[in-house]
């Protein structure tokens, strides 16, 4: 399968997206003679968006769409989070696991990879982490929240005028770690693992791990973050690419839902197919 790096990428403003809801009748006709294969982000997707990550719960009535969905197509969570820790959240066996952004990734059938390379970045963000915690300790609201290959430094409870010193250390203490690099998303900032890989490629691998097609299978990519952009993008003309509520830079999907009650009705309508 291709990689899609060098290819032009198309981008718009998210409130020009049109409603993957209302275009029901388009996408039906890209599905025709395919099957799905769902790529899911967890936060803001499965569930909404809390102060505290540990309190993003998937609620029952979500939790009996994806089981619904993983009856009939392949089904996969693509998340920053840890692996171990969006694969407790959903509990649910028959789901695929991309976790770290796509570097820690397990599966039934006892599928478990460490695609990307990652693991010789540990001891940089062993000394990030540290020196991290030791920089915001004073920083009320900050979160230094250590992954197995990331570090997300959260400033969503920090007062206005602390954010900068937030991102400054951040800053710094990456300039003493070039085999780390900078991530974005919502009220976070991350440390990762400064190689080509992400979203996007963990999506590609995972299709051509489980030998799905390109010709006979359609992959979806729901996401609601900056880092789900590289997934969008990935996909653009080979799948369909869905963004859920907006964020303030230009996005490369297609489509888009409004929260997470709008992707639990667009899951249980691919159910039926």
């Amino acid at each position: 399968m291709n990689q899609t790096e060098n290819k032009n990428i198309t981008k718009q403003n998210a409130h020009d997206l049109p409603s993957a809801l209302a275009k029901k009748d388009e996408l039906l006709e890209k599905l025709k003679g395919k099957e799905p294969a769902v790529f899911l982000d967890y936060d803001g997707c499965l569930s909404p968006i809390v102060k505290d990550p540990d309190k993003a719960l998937l609620s029952d009535e979500m939790r009996k769409a994806l089981q619904n969905l993983a009856k009939v197509h392949p089904v996969a969570v693509v998340s920053g989070r840890d692996r171990a820790n969006v694969a407790r959240l959903v509990q649910m066996d028959e789901l695929y696991f991309a976790g770290s952004h796509g570097f820690d990734i397990t599966g039934p059938g006892g599928m478990a990879s460490e695609p990307g390379g990652a693991r010789e970045a540990v001891p940089a963000l062993d000394k990030a982490e540290l020196s991290l915690k030791e920089r915001l300790k004073d920083v009320p609201g900050s979160q230094v929240e250590r992954k197995r290959y990331a570090i997300a430094v959260h400033y969503r409870n920090v007062a206005d005028e602390q954010v900068d010193l937030v991102k400054k250390a951040v800053d710094e203490e990456l300039e003493g770690h070039p085999e780390l690099k900078k991530g974005l998303g919502k009220k976070v900032l991350e440390l990762k693992p400064n190689l080509d890989w992400h979203k996007g490629k963990a999506v590609l691998w995972l299709m051509e791990e489980l030998g799905l097609d390109q010709e006979k299978t359609m992959p979806i990519y729901i996401g609601d973050d900056i880092t789900d952009e590289d997934a969008f993008a990935t996909l653009q003309g080979r799948g369909i690419s869905i963004l859920v509520g907006e964020h303030d830079e230009q996005t490369a999907a297609a489509y888009r839902l409004e929260d997470v009650d709008e992707v639990r009705r667009f899951l249980e309508d691919l159910s039926r197919l």
